[in-house]
């Protein structure tokens, strides 16, 4: 891992990598571009292809490259509390997560940074790159992969009674506040379910939420890591949520 400079005041987009060598320095430059004071963090989760040691040496070729190794393929949740956890305690103001598979827009992040750290007194803990809000597409997904994405959005929004179009996007901009101002060692979450997960902790804190419409494209290098398992692992847990969130209104009545 590399050492860190003083970081107060600084972004941090948090990148967990699985055999990504071929994405990660396409995403790294079009981030530098984009935003170029803010640091990278690639949490590498042990890739066969060398992801992990591609980074070291971006790392060695630029300060704001940062990486942690992992032993194993641990999880997309666990990679991003890791990467929330070193971020925090470096002390940055804004802390991003974003794929490593070019699908999402690193060209918004100004925008979503700007969101949540303009000072004002009601601006936002989470700013959220969202697909489904006017403004926001998909380029090149299957009509399959729009119906899974929209339903299971919806089903989130009804279950859980929630406003937000795309809960489930996995591009997201959250304020040092308000990742400091939870207990990140019981999010167990994975997938969707993670990002659903972390915005209803933004928004049981009683902060705010904004959706950023982005354009989401699909990876055209490399390999999904979706499975069937973290579709069924989010609805389960969602039902499960809305039940307890639901009760729990019941007997405070």
């Amino acid at each position: 891992m590399s050492s860190t400079p003083a970081s107060e005041g600084r972004t941090l987009v948090v990148v967990p990598t699985y055999d990504e060598v071929e994405n990660l320095p396409v995403v790294a430059a079009r981030l530098f571009t984009a935003v170029p004071e803010a640091h990278l963090l690639v949490v590498d989760d042990g890739s066969p292809d060398g992801t992990g040691e591609l980074a070291e040496r971006m790392s060695a070729d630029d300060e704001r490259v940062h990486v942690l190794h992992r032993s194993g393929k641990l999880g997309l949740g666990s990679a991003y509390v890791e990467g929330f956890t070193w971020g925090l305690g470096r002390g940055y103001s804004v802390i991003v997560e974003m794929d490593a598979d070019g699908s999402h827009p690193p060209e918004r992040l100004p925008e979503m940074v700007a969101r949540v750290s303009s000072g004002a007194p009601d601006a936002p803990a989470l700013a959220i790159g969202s697909r489904w809000v006017p403004g926001g597409s998909v380029v090149d997904w299957p009509l399959r992969r729009q119906v899974l994405s929209r339903g299971g959005n919806a089903y989130a929004r009804i279950v859980l009674g929630l406003s937000i179009k795309d809960v489930t996007a996995g591009f997201r901009a959250y304020t040092r506040e308000a990742l400091a101002g939870m207990d990140l060692t019981t999010v167990d979450s994975k997938g969707y379910c993670f990002q659903v997960d972390m915005t209803l902790r933004v928004l049981d804190g009683g902060a705010r939420v904004v959706e950023v419409p982005i354009e989401f494209r699909e990876r055209t290098l490399g390999t999904s890591k979706m499975s069937g398992s973290i579709v069924v692992e989010a609805m389960a847990r969602v039902t499960r949520w809305g039940l307890e969130r639901r009760l729990g209104r019941l007997f405070r009545r």
